[in-house]
């Protein structure tokens, strides 16, 4: 069984307006490049030019938060069923 990547509805419609597909990917980095070659928009939405994740984007597996800023942070395994949870912050005045 592979991992799960749920989308947000602000970010479905980058990838065909699914809210969660099946990824075989062994961590957090090759999930993202995965995401990259299968809905680059959604991918564009995700991490800037430079491959950066965009400062309004939170990741998690499970309920762990991924600390994508630490070197290491995006070397997060995946294991089969794990959820990978993109999530965006909303702000307003």
């Amino acid at each position: 069984m592979p991992a799960v990547v749920h989308i947000p509805g602000t970010l479905q419609q980058y990838c065909g307006a699914c809210s969660e597909f099946d990824i075989k990917a062994s961590n957090v980095r090759k999930a993202l490049g995965e995401l990259e070659s299968r809905f680059p928009s959604l991918y564009e939405s995700i991490c800037d030019e430079t491959g950066t994740i965009r400062r309004h984007i939170n990741l998690f597996v499970n309920s762990d938060l991924v600390l994508w800023r630490e070197p290491t942070g995006l070397d997060v395994p995946l294991r089969s069923g794990d959820v990978l949870t993109i999530w965006t912050a909303v702000s307003g005045g």
